[in-house]
């Protein structure tokens, strides 16, 4: 149970598909879904921001996200993403593996998830509107996909200096 290093944009890790977790490896899920609470919240501290963390970004190759909100924190094993609804807008889209840069990209308004708790038991949960676009975000983290290969195009980037560490 620690902070970890966040990988960065550039890092070859970043862009590989994530394995899932089995149950026979709970326990290791249950070790990652600590260190990434204990990173984000070590992230938060430094630079007043951030909300969920995919494991990958910690060096981890397993199909885990956890997100804290307010106080309150889930950790999603072996997410399985569905979108009910065609309706999508844009946005600036930051990341913790790359502080700082902003990525205008599409994202879906809303979005529903199954995944397994840290008991093993199946979950759904809906998401809606800045929620949705989080979750989309750290999905793509497991499936080896980065924001700025979402980019509507290539001015589609900028520094917003207001959140680099």
């Amino acid at each position: 149970m620690a902070e970890r290093e966040i990988l960065l944009l550039g890092n070859d890790k970043l862009y590989h598909p994530c394995a899932e977790i089995k149950e026979t490896e709970l326990n290791k899920a249950k070790q990652v879904i600590t260190d990434l609470h204990d990173t984000l919240m070590a992230f938060r501290r430094r630079v007043g921001f951030g909300r969920a963390i995919a494991a990958p970004q910690i060096d981890e190759p397993y199909r885990i996200i956890y997100m804290n909100l307010d106080g309150q924190s889930t950790g999603f094993i072996n997410p399985r993403m569905i979108f009910d609804e065609d309706e999508q807008f844009a946005l600036w889209d930051d990341c913790m593996s790359f502080p700082g840069l902003e990525v205008w990209v599409n994202r879906y308004k809303s979005c529903r998830i199954q995944y397994k708790d840290t008991a093993w038991q199946d979950q759904e949960v809906s998401f809606t509107g800045d929620l949705a676009e989080l979750l989309q975000h750290e999905y793509d983290h497991l499936d080896g996909i980065l924001a700025v290969q979402r980019a509507l195009d290539s001015k589609a980037f900028r520094i917003n200096p207001e959140k680099t560490p």
